[in-house]
């Protein structure tokens, strides 16, 4: 079992750029032509002023502390029978071109499944404002134990 001593560890401050390609790039890949995300003049005329990231481009720039969960020596994770088991975001503020987000991420919960290991991972992204955009949480089960 991982030790629940871990519960409440936090992990270095992450930050990425939301770039207008990349939300594009994203929106295409993942099959939302919504022009919010790709027209500009669309984004323009919009009550955002400019146009706005798809919701789940969170992935990209909020749960990059999972990373650093995954591969921290002291929590010693068996990365080979990690399985990615729920995922979910609270959209609090939209996200432009432009924005600079600030991410902390932290373990929230620890446990033990039966013969598995569930950790859960809770992320906090802010813009350039200080503003909160995301929250996300994610859980991973650790198949086997730890």
């Amino acid at each position: 079992m991982i030790d629940s001593k871990f519960i409440g560890k936090e992990y270095p401050v992450t930050e990425y750029e939301i770039g207008r390609e990349k939300m594009k790039e994203y929106a295409v890949a993942v099959g939302d032509m919504n022009p919010m995300y790709q027209d500009r003049e669309v984004g323009k005329k919009s009550k955002y002023g400019d146009n706005i990231a798809p919701p789940n481009f969170a992935a990209v720039y909020n749960l990059m502390g999972c990373a650093q969960m995954f591969f921290d020596p002291e929590l010693s994770l068996n990365f080979a029978m990690l399985v990615h088991g729920e995922q979910d975001f609270e959209f609090v503020k939209p996200v432009k071109p432009g924005d600079f987000i600030t991410t902390t991420g932290k373990i929230v919960d620890i446990a033990a499944k039966g013969n598995n290991d569930v950790i859960k991972f809770e992320a906090r992204s802010t813009n350039q404002d200080g503003e909160l955009v995301t929250i996300g949480r994610a859980t991973f089960v650790i198949r086997g134990g730890n």
